[in-house]
Parts: C-alpha cells; sequence; structure tokens
C-alpha cells in the first residue's frame, strides 16, 4: 500500500478559517490534528499554524479551500514550498471546481458541522481516508546546488592560495554529493561551473523529490548546498487515489488472507496475501488498486468472509457451481505470476469470473453509445441488474445533477440507487465494515476520556513515587558519606592510640642495654630527619616538632647547602647527630650559628617506630668533643688573622721606607 492509502497512520491537520479573511489583518484558523484515533482542537493564527506544521510535520495539511490559505496564486506557491518535504496540502472538496463540503462529507459518512471547527474536523477526517486532491505547484525534479559558501574577495598577497581553496572545497563537496545520488540509484543531470583551482558551482538535477534526496541543504564553512524544487507553469490538483479503474475481485480467505484484481478485459493488475492484515486492511489494499464490480470465490457456496467483502463494495458476486479443482486454476493461472496456493486461488477466482461474464460484457460494450464510460454502464448492469437502458438513464441523471445539497429529484430514486450513484463518484468510499468501526470508535471516546484520567492519576502517583525514590537516594547518599567518615575517624583514633601505646612503650623502655642508667632514666629524645633537606625537615617539624635544645639526627647528612643548614640551624638544636659527611658549607652555617655536631656512630641511638632516645652521656661526650674541636678551630682562626695583621702590617712598613 502506498502512502495515500496509510494515511490513517500519520498526523493530518484540518485546517478552516475561524475569523478575519487573508488578504485582510490576523485571520485565525480553526485547527484539528487528527493521528486516525485521536483528536486535537485548537484556534491558531497564521503564523502559529505555519509554526505548527514545521514543528509537527504532518503528512497532510486539509482544507475545503486552499485559498484559505493564501491570498492568490504565488502566495499559494509560496506557501506550498514552506511546507515541510513530507507534507502536502490537500483540498477535500475537488480540484479547480470543488463541491460543498457538507456533499462530500455526506457521501463518505463523515461528521459534518457548520462551525469552522466541525468543518475543520470534517476536512482531516476526509483526506485521512484519501477523498480530495493534492494542491501542487512542483514537479518531481529536484534541484541540488552546490556553490561558494563565502566570497573570494579581492586582493591580498594569498589571495590566489585562498580562491584556489574555496574552489576546490565546493569540488569536493560536489562530487561526495554525486556519490550519495548514485548510492541511492537516483537519475540525475549535472551543470557544473569550472573556476580556478576547482568548480564555483554544481548544479545536480534530480528526478526525485526532496523527501528522497539522501542530501540535506547546509552552508559549513567554504560550501553552501542549496534544495529546490522545480517549479510547475501554474497550480495543479492531483487526485490522492489515482486509480479509478472498475475490476473484478477474487479472495481466497482463511488463515492466509489473498486476494487478485483484474479489469473488466481479463488484464491481470495485482495479487496480495498476508497473515496480519484484517478486514479493513484488504479492503484498503483493494480500493487503491479499483471498484470492484464482482467479488469472486473458488468454492460454492460463497464463504462468510468473501460475501462481506462483497457486501461491503456493494458488488455482484460469483462463485462456480461446484468447487473448482486444483488442476482446472493451475491451468487459468499457469501464465501468472503469483507466490503462493492462496494467491493463485483467489487469481482463478477472478479469471473464471471473468470468463463467466465476458459475453455479457462484451453485448453492453456493443450497446453503449460512444463518449459514455463502458466500465460504469457494466458495473450499473452487473452489480445492480439494470438493464443498459437504466444505466444509461440513471448515468445521464447524474450529468445533470444539481449543485444543491438537497431537493427533490426529477424521479423517484430508491435508497439504494441513491446510494449507488453516491458510490460511483468516489474511489475511497469505506465498506459498511468500516462504517461498523467508524461507530465503534465514536463509541470509544468515553472510554478513552477515562483512560486519560487514569493515566492523568498514574502519572501523579508516579511522580510521587518518583519524588520519593530520590528523597530516599539522597537519604541513602548522606548515610553513606556519614559512614565513611565514621570509619575515617576511627581509623584516626586507632593510629593515635597505637603511635600513644608506641610513644609510652617509649618512655619506659627498660632494656638490658639501658641498664647501667635504667635507675636515673639517664636517656634523652633523639628527633630523626631523614635526609639533611629542606622538605625532610619541614616534614620532621610537622610530624613531631622541632624545637630549640633538640637532639637531632641527620639519617643522611650529604649534599646539603648554605639554605638548608640556615633552615636548620633555626630551629636551635643543642646538637646535630650525622650519618655521613656534611658539606663545607653546611658545617661552615652551623658552627656559625654554635650549633654542635656529631657522628652519630659515636651514640647508642634506641629506635622505636618514627621515635628514639639515646643516652644523655654519649650525647654530652659529643657535644664536648664538638666544644673542644670549636675551640681549638677558633683559637687556629685568631692565630691566622693576627698572622695576617702582622704580614699586612710588615707590608705597610716596608712600603713606607
Amino acid at each position: 500500500m502506498n502512502a495515500r492509502t496509510s494515511a490513517l497512520d500519520s498526523l493530518v491537520f484540518g485546517v478552516d478559517i475561524q475569523s478575519g479573511d487573508i488578504r485582510g489583518d490576523a485571520p485565525s484558523y480553526a485547527l484539528v490534528a487528527f493521528d486516525g484515533e485521536s483528536l486535537e482542537r485548537d484556534v491558531v493564527s497564521h503564523r502559529k499554524l505555519r509554526r505548527r506544521i514545521e514543528a509537527e510535520e504532518p503528512a497532510i495539511v486539509a482544507t475545503d479551500n486552499a485559498y484559505e490559505l493564501a491570498a492568490d496564486k504565488d502566495a499559494l506557491v509560496r506557501f506550498l514550498r514552506s511546507l515541510p518535504h513530507g507534507t502536502s496540502l490537500v483540498q477535500v472538496t475537488g480540484d479547480e471546481r470543488p463541491e460543498p463540503l457538507s456533499r462530500v462529507a455526506s457521501r463518505h459518512g463523515v461528521p459534518y458541522g457548520k462551525k469552522p471547527m466541525k468543518e475543520a474536523e470534517a476536512s482531516a477526517r476526509l483526506a485521512a481516508a484519501n477523498v480530495g486532491y493534492e494542491v501542487s505547484a512542483f514537479t518531481d525534479t529536484t534541484t541540488v546546488k552546490v556553490s561558494r559558501g563565502r566570497s573570494t574577495g579581492s586582493g591580498g598577497w594569498s589571495q590566489d592560495r585562498y580562491t584556489r581553496r574555496i574552489h576546490g572545497n565546493v569540488k569536493r563537496r560536489a562530487r561526495e554529493v554525486e556519490s550519495e545520488l548514485d548510492e541511492a540509484g537516483l537519475e540525475y543531470e549535472t551543470d557544473v561551473t569550472e573556476k580556478y583551482g576547482g568548480y564555483s558551482n554544481a548544479v545536480f538535477s534530480v528526478e526525485a523529490r526532496p523527501q528522497d534526496i539522501p542530501v540535506t541543504a547546509h552552508r559549513s564553512g567554504d560550501t553552501r548546498v542549496e534544495i529546490d524544487r522545480e517549479r510547475r507553469d501554474g497550480i495543479e490538483f492531483e487526485p490522492l487515489v489515482k486509480r479509478r479503474d472498475r475490476v473484478i475481485v477474487g479472495i481466497d480467505p482463511g488463515t492466509t488472507t489473498a486476494a487478485a484484481v483484474i479489469g473488466l478485459d481479463g488484464a491481470i493488475f495485482d495479487v496480495f496475501s498476508t497473515r496480519t492484515a484484517d478486514t479493513a486492511g484488504v479492503i484498503e489494499w483493494l480500493i487503491e488498486r479499483g471498484r470492484p464490480v464482482i467479488v469472486a470465490a473458488d468454492v460454492t457456496p460463497m464463504p462468510e468472509t468473501v460475501e462481506r467483502f462483497r457486501r461491503s463494495f456493494e458488488a455482484a458476486g460469483w462463485t462456480p457451481t461446484s468447487d473448482l479443482p486444483v488442476d482446472e486454476k493451475l491451468h487459468r493461472t499457469r501464465e501468472a505470476t503469483y507466490d503462493n496456493d492462496h494467491e493463485r486461488d483467489a487469481l482463478a477466482a477472478a479469471l473464471f469470473a471473468f470468463d463467466d461474464h465476458e459475453d455479457q460484457f462484451a453485448r453492453v460494450g456493443e450497446q453503449t453509445p460512444a463518449g459514455v464510460d463502458r466500465a460504469e454502464v457494466i458495473a450499473r448492469v452487473v452489480a445492480d441488474e439494470q438493464s443498459v437502458e437504466g444505466a444509461l438513464a440513471d448515468l445521464g441523471d447524474d450529468d445533470g445533477e444539481r449543485e444543491e445539497e438537497s431537493g427533490p429529484e426529477p424521479r423517484e430514486l430508491s435508497e439504494q440507487e441513491r446510494r449507488i450513484r453516491d458510490l460511483e463518484s468516489q474511489v475511497d468510499r469505506l465498506t459498511e465494515h468500516v462504517d461498523d468501526l467508524k461507530t465503534e470508535i465514536e463509541g470509544k471516546d468515553a472510554e478513552i476520556e477515562e483512560l486519560e484520567s487514569e493515566l492523568s492519576d498514574a502519572r501523579r502517583k508516579e511522580r510521587l513515587e518518583a519524588r520519593r525514590d530520590r528523597e530516599v537516594t539522597r537519604i541513602r547518599r548522606e548515610n553513606s558519606r556519614l559512614e565513611r567518615e565514621r570509619d575515617d575517624a576511627r581509623e584516626a583514633v586507632e593510629e593515635l592510640e597505637e603511635k600513644l601505646a608506641r610513644m609510652k612503650t617509649l618512655w619506659k623502655l627498660d632494656h638490658d642495654d639501658f641498664s647501667d642508667v635504667a635507675e636515673g632514666r639517664n636517656l634523652v629524645p633523639v628527633k630523626v630527619v631523614e635526609q639533611f633537606t629542606k622538605r625532610a625537615i619541614r616534614e620532621a617539624d610537622e610530624q613531631y616538632g622541632l624545637a630549640a635544645d633538640d637532639v637531632v639526627y641527620l639519617r643522611d647528612a650529604s649534599g646539603a647547602g648554605r639554605a638548608t643548614a640556615e633552615r636548620l640551624a633555626e630551629t636551635e638544636p643543642r646538637v646535630v647527630l650525622r650519618t655521613g659527611g656534611l658539606s663545607d658549607a653546611a658545617e661552615e652555617v652551623l658552627f656559625e650559628h654554635g650549633i654542635a655536631v656529631g657522628p652519630a656512630d659515636d651514640v647508642t641511638i634506641q629506635e622505636v617506630d618514627e621515635l628514639a632516645v639515646a643516652r644523655e652521656s654519649e650525647v654530652e661526650a659529643v657535644i664536648d668533643d664538638w666544644e673542644r674541636r670549636a675551640a681549638e678551630r677558633e683559637r687556629e682562626q685568631t692565630e691566622a688573622m693576627v698572622d695576617e695583621i702582622i704580614s699586612e702590617h710588615r707590608a705597610g712598613e716596608a712600603e713606607r721606607t
């Protein structure tokens, strides 16, 4: 089925002017959005109508008069150009000579009222049922133009390179578009304007509609792609359902339903089978392919399912005198193409029905005057069991029918004749089955409202539950955070307790190696610095504090300079015990500050984790040794200074003499 036949699966806008005039100021429109099930009604301005069409992209915008949306032909062309590529404008009342909307709605069983909102609804329902004519101002040829996205400018030392780059990018993008069109299998013609370095533009005339082309309009940097449909000379009205032939239909019902359509000349139009489509779907498929005159089955009596199809189209029925044998069906369909036995049986039923009526069709054709639709005469003779003369008379009456909606006819017509007259002028008349479905749909309005109310309540409950869930989630996250903080605090407490225990152990130390000083507790704390660097000094200060008169142990005393030594001297330690040698600069700084320095090997240091103690007597011995060496160093420095003064004095005396 084509897109038009499936209109009920898409969104349709019905539009009718509410107040004002499109040629005046600020017209308003009654708008009905119909998706095949629900209706949405609104009153909008012309600008808001355009915005909604652009945003929602309905399959059809339906109206009873296209010139209610545009002031003149040029404005109508502009309106059609502004529609999304997948949206069509449909005039449901006919082509250049429209009928009254009330008459069209009455023929198709669509609710109608004189208020604009009711007329908009009627237009939407009619277009959804494939009633009306598509308003078109464009052909199926689309122009895709690739051109420069910016000016090449003038002058400048790099102008040639700039121009070459732009033209090169246009050429590259044109080749990309050409490749995309080739991959889509589209036919097109190309017109290229070559310039320095590439193309200034490339125009592709594509035999397809914009929505079928895998290229989108855009502008990016050096290039621009524009898409425009080729305009017709004027405005054209094309019927939504193109085929209006009278046909013979064969039906094979069952789990798999098959249908076949042939013409009144015996030509095979189409075959079809489905396991999923319901009766309405099969009817829709048949409506697209013609107006049935005969509905045939391959068995007798006619199955109830086939009978429902026959009644739906008010067609004549045909069954064989006995069930058609398989070999006869195979022989009759030997030149046809079909996919399965169900399609074969449906096609055989249609072909045998044609064979049975072929002579009758020929006789009717001979009696039909030139200029009269032979197929319409056959339909009235076969389906309505009229005589040829009666059929011709009815057709003459129809041609002279007055434009008024109601009024007495020249002769009294039966209800069936009036119904047949109306059905003949329409290709998409829905069946009694569809009428039943419409009634059922209307009866479900209250149920829909109730379900919408239940849905609203459910959404309200869902929002409350979602709010509660968010609050529970927040509380759980907060609880998890507090538990983590608690665990971290417990770990910190445990570490401090362990450290405190070690400190107590240290100060209560009573080891065999210290038995000689245990009574007097002749121990002194030692603060350990891992390396003689500013960073190690800072870390030791942060860990246990460095204060005046501390005993500092440099585990690695090498590599320090004056600045590092100055940083250690600021803490005013009592003595510095070192492992490794000090640099001359560091030793000089510590000497200048009067800080005793000695080797750690001369002192017995007892360490427990990061804490340490040493014998006071050994520390004092290191200090005494440093003081002796310091005194000797000062004496040597004094003697050297005196010798220098004497030498300078003698040199001065010699110069004077």
